[in-house]
């Protein structure tokens, strides 16, 4: 769902959390305890061994040039999720810059950082200063690689603006104490962004603490801490629509590693194997949101919105038409030009020709095929 770095998966809710002046809340639900694990271990494998296989996925994940990307199944599924991405970051770097001179700083801690498919973004919110985080090290090698490219090519450009500072961390931000990693230990954020990777936390209750630890412990007051997750409820409810232990379509599939029918489904380390065309093949958790919210509170966060991806983009949709053209996040129907279409099942466009029929003046309009729709809004 990025510009071929960052998680490709189909995720629904865009969360925003703002930090709290005063006392931190410390209240815990006795369920939420009960349900956690008594180490970090899940299923079959230690949350050690989850990691691993997360960071092996990503390691290996080759870099795909434009050609290549245009020809791929889920192109516009991944233009129209890094779409929704801009419109997050864009609109909470300007809340985050809200009463600040021209020349306060603006800093930024992107957790989960993969291979920098965020740079052009935080560039353009002009910000003064990233950390970027992320469990694979290979991965964060080519982010500072291509950090160190934005910065040599503005140096040529006819308007040059310094690029900001940057640092890179590889660490498992559900498990290590990234404050402690920082150049300047008593640096205060005025964003934290962590995209399509919180999920992963969930496996156990001390890595979702650890996360929203490092979320929240050099957020500035009143400043803010975005995300997108996937959404439990709608997983659960497809699979048991389906009857089993996994469903999707001939772009994405889940499967749980237990019946999710035939039990409680537990709070922490409910673990399901995800795939999505070329691209994610690895574990991931379920993230119960009131779980979530109270253990954000905890923190010292309170809930600012929570928005499916499908409202976000009615929402963003007018202020955002023209970067839904200029990032391809949508396919034109029917093609220019007796271009192909990306699905060669004509049942994926039932939708928007059933819509075309309904409206006048329409000759040609944007859209996401039925199996991408159904991967994006899961």
């Amino acid at each position: 769902m990025s510009e071929n770095n960052l998680r490709e998966e189909s995720n629904i809710n865009s969360l925003c959390v703002e930090s709290e002046d005063g006392v931190q809340r410390r209240e815990i639900a006795e369920t939420m305890q009960s349900q956690a694990p008594s180490d970090l271990s899940t299923g079959t494998r230690t949350a050690t061994e989850h990691a691993a296989v997360v960071a092996e996925h990503y390691n290996t994940l080759q870099e795909k040039g434009l050609e290549e990307r245009s020809k791929s199944r889920i192109f516009y599924l991944r233009n129209f999720n890094n779409w929704i991405k801009s419109m997050l970051i864009n609109e909470y770097l300007r809340k985050a810059g809200e009463g600040h001179s021209h020349r306060q700083p603006l800093r930024v801690l992107d957790m989960g950082c993969g291979k920098g498919g965020d740079l052009l973004k935080w560039r353009r919110g002009s910000i003064t200063h990233l950390i970027c985080a992320d469990l694979a090290e290979t991965s964060v090698e080519q982010c500072q690689t291509r950090y160190n490219d934005l910065k040599g090519r503005s140096r040529h450009e006819r308007a040059f603006a310094p690029v900001f500072s940057a640092e890179f961390i590889t660490a498992d931000c559900t498990k290590t104490r990234l404050r402690e990693k920082y150049k300047d230990v008593t640096l205060q954020l005025d964003l934290v962004s962590c995209q399509f990777v919180f999920h992963y936390s969930f496996e156990s209750l001390p890595q979702a603490e650890c996360m929203l630890r490092n979320a929240s412990e050099t957020l500035r007051p009143g400043a803010f801490f975005i995300g997108t997750i996937p959404d439990a409820c709608e997983i659960v409810s497809r699979a048991k629509k389906a009857g089993g232990r996994s469903f999707g379509n001939d772009l994405y599939r889940v499967e749980f590693e237990h019946d999710p029918c035939t039990g409680r489904v537990p709070l922490f380390g409910a673990k399901y194997d995800f795939h999505l065309e070329g691209v994610v093949d690895c574990p991931e958790f379920l993230v119960h949101f009131p779980t979530l919210e109270r253990l954000a509170e905890k923190f010292g966060l309170e809930l600012v919105f929570k928005k499916s991806f499908m409202d976000y983009y009615l929402q963003c949709k007018e202020e955002g038409r023209s970067l839904l053209g200029k990032m391809q996040a949508l396919e034109t129907y029917p093609p220019f030009h007796d271009s192909p279409l990306l699905s060669k099942d004509l049942d994926d466009y039932e939708h928007v020709q059933q819509y075309m029929q309904r409206s006048t003046g329409h000759r040609k309009v944007g859209t996401l095929s039925r199996a991408e729709w159904e991967a994006a809004c899961e």
